[in-house]
């Protein structure tokens, strides 16, 4: 299958109020992303005017109201109707309503192209802080209000935004003993799901390219397992090479140039790099042990992974080219599945202890160990590209696994919108 190349773009920026508005005025709406116990901002987001526009405003909503660090004010209790993108607000009826950001937009389709005006205004001060008009083709109209929600929640948290992005994951289905694993692709908020196999064998493991629309995944077929690269704008597929044992557990080097991944032998496994333009590979580890998971740092200079080498499966930090292993988890547990996060910070993992399972973070040096949750079954975290969210696969007694996100305090945690089953997923950077 093809899937159509996005074109979108910003056309004009109106005003930005960093340089406008006193800076004793904006304190009062920013969002602080550090505190302990975050008190979700009032925000109003009134239907746009025009063709889409009702749709724009529950899409930005949604995604507002699920970082958890908004609290979308409801419709019914708005005062003033009909907001015009070009005429100030009536302040005193959002205030009535103790809303401090309002977010109002108007849509007008011309020439077969779509463009959305919208504004971000500080409720209490008066004052527009952001003010940006996105064109694109009708069709689009869902980016056009990802790109929305990544501005507003730039402006009011200081962090880039991470909604116009998508999931490559595992979609399943039937039952425990004959399930179907199929790979799959969705926008983050679970809309446009579509399927990239046809479920006739078992897919694992796939993983996004940070510098362009590429994944890599793992097949395991009766003939045996590879490691597949595909192209998600022209469906091209492409095997990486052939090798002796198992491959599986790939993941891309952050500039895309190489691939990492472990072969397993007679119960023994490695860590590889593959060069994609060269197709030469490297091995890094030659420890007689389980070495798998590798995940390459933002700067692409150092690997974590994990490994049984100390009796038990831990993490452990090496340099890319295999050299200055160190261990950094040393807590109970089986520690599994790390992946650094796009800012550097932390290293996210899953963890086993006393018959339960964790999505935790800790530092690159293991310093700093945070269990983020708790339940029968979590596992496969991954970040979203603002290193603010996970998602990752929940499994109840019996049931199917389903996606969830959390955040890197804990505190917010909820189940991913995507309906159906799913495991193994993988976020995708900022799309352009």
């Amino acid at each position: 299958m093809r899937l159509k190349t996005l074109m979108l773009a910003i056309c004009a920026l109106f005003a930005t109020s960093m340089a406008l508005a006193p800076a004793s005025a904006l304190a009062q709406i920013e969002v602080d992303v550090n505190k302990g116990d975050v008190q979700p901002l009032p925000i109003a987001i009134p239907a746009f005017g025009g063709q889409r526009g009702a749709e724009i405003a529950q899409v930005i909503t949604g995604n507002l109201e699920r970082s958890g660090l908004f609290k979308p004010i409801d419709p019914n209790a708005f005062i003033e109707k009909g907001l015009n993108v070009s005429v100030q607000p009536r302040f005193p009826d959002w205030k009535s309503i103790n809303a401090q950001a309002l977010v109002n937009g108007q849509v007008t389709v011309e020439g077969g192209r779509l463009r959305v005006d919208f504004r971000l205004w500080d409720v209490f001060s008066e004052q527009q802080l952001l003010g940006l008009q996105f064109t694109s083709t009708p069709e689009n109209w869902r980016r056009v209000a990802h790109k929305i929600s990544d501005a507003v929640y730039e402006r009011l948290t200081g962090e880039k935004g991470y909604f116009d992005t998508r999931i490559v994951f595992v979609a399943e289905s039937g039952g425990r003993l004959n399930r179907t694993k199929t790979l799959a692709i969705m926008d983050q908020d679970g809309a446009n799901p579509s399927y990239l196999t046809d479920g006739s064998y078992i897919v694992m493991s796939p993983r996004f390219s940070a510098t362009s629309q590429e994944i890599t995944y793992m097949t395991l077929k009766p003939e045996g397992s590879a490691i597949y690269l595909f192209n998600l704008e022209t469906a091209r597929r492409e095997s990486i090479g052939q090798f002796p044992g198992m491959v599986y557990a790939p993941r891309f080097s952050p500039d895309g140039g190489r691939v990492a991944f472990s072969v397993e032998r007679s119960g023994n496994s490695d860590i590889y790099v593959l060069n994609l333009k060269s197709r030469v590979s490297t091995k890094l580890t030659s420890d007689p042990a389980i070495d798998t998971s590798p995940s390459f740092s933002p700067d692409g200079n150092r690997i974590v992974f994990n490994s049984d080498r100390g009796g038990s499966p831990q993490l452990y930090v090496m340099g890319a080219d295999g050299a200055g292993v160190q261990r950094i988890s040393y807590g109970d547990g089986r520690y599994t599945t790390p992946v650094w996060s796009p800012t550097g910070d932390f290293i996210a993992f899953t963890k086993q202890t006393g018959g339960e399972f964790h999505i935790g973070v800790m530092r690159p040096d293991g310093s700093d160990e945070r269990l983020l949750t708790t339940s029968y079954l979590d596992e496969s975290p991954t970040w979203a590209p603002n290193g603010r969210v996970l998602m990752f696969s929940r499994e109840t007694p019996g049931g199917p696994p389903r996606l969830w996100t959390v955040d890197v305090t804990g505190r917010i945690l909820r189940p991913a919108p995507y309906p159906g089953s799913g495991s193994d997923p993988a976020w995708s950077p900022l799309l352009n």
